[in-house]
């Protein structure tokens, strides 16, 4: 599919994340300091908000993107979704007869601050890349047990925290917790000292469910994606995690990217998950390409100096699809909500500059990373800033989500002053 022209001229640039194949759906700042839903094509946004307000839009229920989130349009279903998005797309279109009148509802991208696109309900993160779950594995149990034994026949994944998502941009403060090392002779309450990125990506429900689904009805139910940094307290986690798992390792912060890029705009990049080693039960096999060809890297900026590029991979590394990990979450009987949320878990190629956390890349903090600035790291320091950037490629165009952001701010002197 090649790139459609846009009257709005800056959309029509080969490396414009937003081009009229994309209109990903955000949520800004107005200037009354509002939250308003928009659309983004080229360096605008065009307020939907607004234009709702002013009777511009026809949906089935009034007052959908009055509440300054994407929950209430996700409710409205996939009929929906598509000729809401057909119908941008034509005004918007190179020679639409709609230019003048959607002009005034353009907002300038530079300078706006942008809010989370959604209400998060509920949010899981798997464990789904086999490089990582083979890297992490091979670190603490060796290559010979490195991925658990049901691991390349479920999706493994675990409950976290709504409340902690936040959108790119927002510091992230360096969490304290429990820690013991193995030389210890009882825990000790301290900040965190391996601080960590989880490079992911994050497919938002976007329409409920009430029992076990397909994997094509889970996939059908998915209404869009996001870069996903599923910050991670390496030190804490490894003292609690057994046996239930991460807790408040997991719980500091979890960032998304702005935008929500929709299934339609992905639809040319599916690309088929890898080659089974073991044939999956019924209920998790493939139904057609399921994955998705998006470039995507990491750059760590320490404080006032330029970013270092850390990692290049690519989605199409996972073995589970976000449609098999819902189904798979669903197969207990477990409702599923419009605005939840799942993490795809680590990223990471087969080689060492396609990792995808700091674990990987510094091997436990055991090889160093050097900087383009001439400085180590094995975890990330505070005034350090990670960056997630993610493309997907066509003929002529990109589809982007906009940068995902976080720097990471020191630990508070004294978590319980009051």
């Amino acid at each position: 599919m090649p790139l459609k022209k846009s009257w709005v001229a800056s959309a029509n640039t080969p490396d414009c994340p937003f081009p009229l194949n994309n209109l990903p759906y955000g949520v800004f700042l107005a200037t009354d300091d509002e939250r308003h839903c928009g659309v983004a094509i080229g360096d605008q946004i065009l307020d939907v908000t607004r234009m709702e307000e002013d009777s511009l839009i026809d949906l089935p229920e009034d007052y959908v993107f009055m509440t300054g989130v994407w929950n209430d349009f996700m409710d409205l279903g996939p009929q929906v979704w598509a000729g809401f998005r057909a119908t941008l797309t034509a005004a918007l279109a190179e020679g639409s007869d709609q230019q003048a009148a959607l002009t005034p509802y353009l907002v300038p991208m530079a300078g706006a601050k942008m809010a989370m696109p959604i209400d998060v309900i509920e949010y899981t993160d798997f464990y789904a890349g086999r490089n990582h779950a083979f890297n992490v594995g091979s670190l603490f149990r060796g290559p010979e047990n490195a991925l658990p034994p049901n691991w390349l026949h479920i999706p493994i994944g675990y409950n976290g925290r709504a409340s902690s998502v936040v959108v790119s941009g927002t510091d992230i403060r360096r969490p304290w917790g429990q820690l013991k090392g193995p030389n210890d002779d009882k825990p000790r309450f301290a900040p965190c000292a391996r601080f960590d990125i989880e490079l992911e990506m994050g497919a938002i429900v976007g329409v409920s469910s009430d029992g076990p689904i397909t994997v094509q009805e889970a996939d059908d139910n998915i209404f869009g994606y996001v870069l996903l940094n599923d910050w991670s307290a390496r030190d804490i986690q490894a003292w609690e995690y057994q046996p239930l798992g991460p807790f408040q390792a997991k719980a500091t912060a979890t960032t998304i990217s702005p935008w929500i890029v929709t299934k339609a705009a992905l639809e040319p990049f599916r690309c088929d998950t890898p080659e089974r080693e073991f044939e999956l039960l019924d209920h998790l096999k493939d139904c057609g390409p399921m994955l998705y060809d998006i470039d995507l890297d990491i750059t760590l900026a320490p404080e006032g100096k330029p970013a270092t590029a850390l990692s290049r991979t690519n989605y199409n590394q996972m073995y589970y699809s976000a449609g098999q990990q819902l189904a798979h979450h669903s197969t207990s009987g477990c409702p599923m909500n419009a605005g939840d949320l799942l993490g795809s878990g680590t990223i990471s190629g087969p080689t060492k500059p396609e990792r995808g956390s700091l674990l990987e890349l510094s091997w436990g903090g055991k090889e160093p990373i050097t900087l383009d600035t001439g400085e180590t790291r094995t975890f990330i320091e505070d005034g350090d800033t990670l960056t997630l950037n993610g493309a997907a490629r066509g003929d002529g165009y990109t589809i982007g989500f906009g940068d995902c952001v976080g720097k990471l701010l020191p630990a508070l002197e004294d978590p319980y002053q009051r």
